[in-house]
């Protein structure tokens, strides 16, 4: 497990939390952060980071779910794990929309699926994200694709 004094990987968790919330609560964006930073108790994180990541998931949330649910079509949206989703969600936000390495957007996410997920995230998340990756002609997604799949 990351280690809870890496501020990038905090940003992540509390993203995670964060997008959480919001799925199951009508409460205001800035209650589900207040929440979750009470939830995480994590002194060092890149606020900036986190703020990024949801905007680019809320700004970007059909196109994301659009690109899960082709590459899990066995799994519909709505049966995935809200936990998973939300994970999945983020590591492909990153994956589409920032310079951030593959490996390092796929190795957050896992590590997010160890931390919060169940027995079976991991996996289910390597796999999804793996497919997405392998699916994608960019530079970007072909220099780390064999690490990806390695897993």
């Amino acid at each position: 497990m990351k280690n809870t004094k890496d501020s990038r990987h905090n940003a992540r968790r509390m993203a995670l939390c964060i997008s959480f919330c919001e799925l199951f609560s009508k409460a205001d964006p800035e209650s589900c952060i207040n929440l979750s930073q009470e939830a995480l108790e994590s002194p060092s994180t890149d606020f900036s980071l986190t703020e990024n990541i949801i905007e680019n998931i809320e700004t970007h949330k059909k196109e994301i779910d659009d690109l899960i649910q082709q590459n899990a079509p066995e799994w519909p949206i709505d049966k995935i794990s809200k936990v998973d989703l939300t994970i999945l969600r983020i590591a492909v936000s990153e994956i589409l929309f920032t310079d951030l390495p593959n490996k390092v957007a796929v190795d957050e996410a896992i590590e997010l699926a160890k931390e919060f997920g169940n027995d079976t995230s991991s996996k289910f998340i390597n796999g999804v994200l793996g497919t997405i990756i392998e699916q994608d002609n960019s530079p970007k997604v072909h220099t780390t694709i064999e690490t990806v799949l390695e897993k």
